[in-house]
């Protein structure tokens, strides 16, 4: 992944933004030597009927190497969200399913069960999913610890 080949991305929506869709993208902003490509549109007026509706969803869908479904979606859109989530599938796209955003509530069946991971709203964790499901990319790191030895001067084996 660089930045000539960003991971190009699908978030589940409604047209129109909603709090967790906005939220999504802002961590993946701040996250450091990540390079992604929105696929999804939520801008602009929905198409007028369920069958037209659904093909521009398809379009946008097929862009994507993953779909990051976002459970908010799921309370307002039931069924949009699970048709998302089933087309994702049947074209072979993972999707990465994010808990409830400041709220321990379980998540219903239909969703994880169509999920290819479930992860919480935590940077690194979607960051590293993303590469992981739509890259198969090793993902593990270290975190550095750094410390001031002066600070153990005083601390005595025994």
């Amino acid at each position: 992944m660089s930045q000539n080949n960003p991971i190009r991305i699908f978030a589940t929506h409604c047209w129109q933004d909603s709090d967790d869709y906005l939220r999504l993208f802002e961590y993946l902003e701040s996250a450091r030597n990540f390079y992604y490509r929105n696929t999804s549109t939520p801008e602009g007026t929905p198409p007028a009927n369920t069958d037209a509706l659904r093909e521009d969803l398809r379009h946008q869908i097929n862009a994507a190497e993953i779909l990051v479904a976002l459970p908010a979606l799921y309370d307002l859109q039931p069924d949009l969200t699970i048709f998302q989530m089933n087309y994702a599938q049947s074209a072979r796209k993972p999707v990465l399913l994010l808990q409830h955003f400041g709220a321990r509530r379980e998540l219903p069946k239909l969703l994880v069960d169509r999920a290819s991971e479930v992860v919480d709203w935590e940077e690194r964790g979607i960051v590293d999913a993303i590469r992981r499901l739509a890259r198969h990319e090793n993902t593990a790191r270290f975190d550095t610890i750094e410390f001031n030895p002066d600070d153990f001067k005083d601390f005595k084996l025994d």
